[in-house]
């Protein structure tokens, strides 16, 4: 059988995953999963629009393409399983101006490609028959999109790894990681002895860089992080929107642009916008951390980045500071809901892993050696796509 005890660093919904396959496609493996917060979901995953995705955006071939269409299946299914709120409430891709329509025929391409379930494309009149409160040019309809609970759902995998003879161990922060007679001694805080397994899964997210630099893992690509902003809207208006309304993506970008979105709360938000965060966990604006920011400025990508997107970056900035600003573009696609109609919201932080040269990785990125697997880079649609994305690696370790 081979390895026989295998540790995952990080309890968000990837690492919980990743042991969930383990232990089924594995019986008798010992897993423990190591997650240096006192809770599950803390970060990335706790902190998400909830967001199922269909697959409109991946370049076919890709594994974000592959993984995100058969996540979105296992996701939905695996809900159906443990009574957890899956909703289909649908979502439009909205071209507003002329300018935007090459881009919009080339997503509309791709989404086909990706066979994106009961796609259709709509002119002004069909987005007003979906969404009564659009506007819009044309739109893209994925009635196919969802939302959800993540955080729900990764309290549930990590009861099944526990029900199945795993450990999932909170508060315990890596500190180490050493290769010692062909097994992974992992290092915890304020606990006597280490963790010995025969493999080891990292994926922690916001820290993937810095796991990965513990067992000599490549300094490239390094984890920037952005931190995406929301503004709530008001209960008087949150009817206005029946289920998601999204920009057209710009494809030099991985975020998705602000929207609205609904959630499974039955609360309606608009974002997130994408700004640089002064700390890896810094989910306000006065959270600075001075090694965080440290660390990013000594990085070569981060300075190549800023060079090429400087004028984007500007633009994220302005819209953090001012809810006129943020919704100045927002409103174009639902124009009843303006500035005086939203509050600020929670935030998340994005794990955006940047390439030395500048440039971003957009496609997951997973690395193996010696006994080690490292989850480099797993951003959007990382949680729709976490049940693929586990099976994948379990595959591509264990065959």
């Amino acid at each position: 059988m081979g390895d026989r005890t295998v540790g995952v660093v990080g309890g968000g919904i990837l690492g919980v995953a990743i042991a969930r396959e383990v232990v089924r496609r594995r019986p008798g493996t010992e897993v423990v999963v190591l997650e240096k917060e006192d809770r599950l979901a803390a970060h990335q995953t706790g902190h998400n629009s909830g967001v199922v995705h269909a697959g409109i955006y991946y370049r076919p071939g890709t594994l974000k393409a592959e993984l995100c269409t058969r996540g979105r299946l296992l996701l939905r299914d695996f809900c159906a399983e443990h009574a957890i709120v899956y909703d289909e409430c649908g979502k439009l891709v909205v071209a507003v101006d002329r300018e935007e329509m090459g881009r919009f025929d080339a997503l509309e391409r791709t989404a086909t490609a990706n066979g994106v379930p009961g796609l259709r494309r709509l002119t002004a009149t069909g987005i007003t028959e979906v969404e009564p409160h659009a506007a819009g040019l044309a739109a893209l309809h994925s009635p196919a999109t969802a939302i959800t609970d993540y955080v729900a759902i990764t309290r549930a995998i990590a009861d099944e790894v526990v029900a199945a003879g795993g450990r999932v161990r909170l508060s315990s922060p890596v500190t180490g990681i050493r290769r010692q007679g062909g097994r992974v001694v992992v290092d915890v805080a304020g606990d006597g002895a280490p963790v010995v397994v025969d493999h080891l899964v990292v994926a922690a997210g916001l820290h993937a860089d810095r796991v990965a630099r513990l067992v000599g893992g490549e300094q490239s690509p390094a984890i920037l992080p952005f931190r995406g902003e929301y503004l709530a809207v008001s209960r008087a208006k949150q009817e206005l929107v029946r289920g998601m309304v999204y920009p057209v993506p710009d494809p030099q970008y991985p975020f998705l642009g602000v929207h609205f979105t609904r959630r499974v709360s039955g609360a309606l938000e608009v974002g997130p916008n994408a700004v640089l965060a002064t700390r890896r966990e810094g989910y306000r604006r006065r959270d600075v951390s001075a090694a965080d920011l440290r660390e990013v400025l000594a990085y070569p990508g981060f300075w190549r980045l800023a060079r090429a997107h400087w004028r984007t970056g500007i633009d994220e900035v302005v819209g953090s500071a001012s809810t006129r600003a943020f919704m100045r573009t927002a409103s174009r696609y639902v124009p009843e809901i303006d500035a005086g109609d939203v509050v600020r919201a929670d935030s998340g932080v994005r794990a955006q892993a940047v390439d030395r040269d500048g440039s971003l990785v957009d496609d997951f990125r997973i690395t193996q050696a010696d006994g080690v697997t490292l989850v480099r880079n797993a951003p959007s649609p990382a949680a729709t796509s976490s049940l693929a994305i586990a099976a994948h690696v379990v595959d591509q370790t264990w065959g």
